[in-house]
């Protein structure tokens, strides 16, 4: 075979392969769609995952699945998918733990690069971190707490999701900027919530969803939640600014992601799938908005705008926590 046949012969087959790629979006998905969730059952993020996962099965005619794979801070479920095979039947969970506070904590142990392992295909929603607690801290609100904690350092117990996750780092956060001191307690791979409840530790710096079940319950209560001002679901809750922490500001989210190399076809048809899911779907819009969540969805470009945005914030947070577990 001559050079001119040879490159005739990788031309054809290039085409061949390009116009493969409507095909395969037009038939996609033709089986169950895993995706991965590296949080522990019954943690916020795993019941944010297990709601989409049912919406984007009504959207896209198939049935979604979602497989937990906690530990080390959500990066063996992350590293589980940037290696998963980039034909759209595996996505992954992706958070601000994941994507945004880890290549800061722990740097180069991380096994993965955002940029270069994963597509966005759009974020999930917003969702406000609150400050809660057992019911036997005698503290109403957060200001409350840090003048005791002023008084008696080290007096308070944090549970975690684990070192250097999002309620890890939510909570370092929280600290460096009311100048106190707090002993922290991680969870790795199973739901710090039952220990809450049991009052083994004395709260957690997380996202509001994973609480309120046992806040409306009376179980557990929010001395604070992030914010400009009050969320109008609960007005008598106090925002951290009140508390005189104007700059505590940290912001959970959870977004899906595909394998880097996903053919760009089969990334918009989730695209619009997740519109379906979320943008479109009033039920859940309200059910998000009921404990603080806003619910939205963005193109693959906005949603990578919006996390080279969250890096810029959370980079200088844990700089100033001085919080580096490389």
């Amino acid at each position: 075979m001559n050079r001119t046949t040879r490159r005739m012969g990788l031309a054809t087959l290039a085409l061949a392969l390009f116009s493969a790629l409507p095909v395969m979006a037009q038939d996609y998905p033709s089986k169950p769609i895993k995706i991965i969730a590296p949080f522990p059952v019954g943690t916020g993020p795993d019941a944010n995952t297990r709601e989409i996962a049912l919406e984007l099965s009504k959207a896209l005619g198939q049935s979604v699945v979602v497989e937990n794979r906690p530990g080390a801070s959500t990066m063996i479920g992350m590293e589980a998918g940037a290696k998963a095979a980039p034909d759209g039947y595996t996505l992954v969970m992706g958070s601000t733990t994941s994507m945004s506070v880890l290549p800061y904590t722990y740097g180069a142990k991380v096994p993965y690069k955002v940029e270069r392992d994963y597509v966005p295909i759009s974020i999930v929603g917003l969702l406000n971190t609150a400050l809660t607690a057992h019911p036997s801290v005698p503290e109403k609100n957060a200001k409350e707490l840090i003048e005791r904690l002023k008084k008696q350092p080290g007096s308070l117990t944090a549970a975690t999701s684990g070192v250097g996750s999002y309620s890890h780092l939510a909570g370092e956060w929280f600290a460096s900027n009311a100048g106190v001191k707090i002993d922290f307690v991680p969870y790795n791979t199973s739901s710090p919530y039952a220990d809450l409840v049991a009052g083994q530790v004395n709260v957690i710096f997380d996202a509001l969803p994973a609480a309120i079940g046992n806040v409306k319950a009376g179980k557990l209560k929010i001395l604070a939640l992030t914010g400009k001002t009050r969320h109008p679901n609960f007005p008598d809750v106090p925002t951290f600014a009140e508390a005189g922490l104007p700059d505590y500001s940290p912001t959970a989210w959870i977004g899906l992601f595909a394998p880097a190399g996903t053919p760009a076809p089969i990334v918009a048809k989730l695209g619009e799938a997740m519109q379906k899911a979320t943008a479109q779907n009033p039920e859940l819009i309200a059910k998000w908005r009921s404990y603080g969540g806003d619910l939205k969805a963005q193109t693959s470009a906005e949603f990578a705008a919006f996390l080279k945005q969250d890096d810029a914030l959370w980079g200088p947070a844990i700089r100033k926590a001085g919080v580096k577990l490389e």
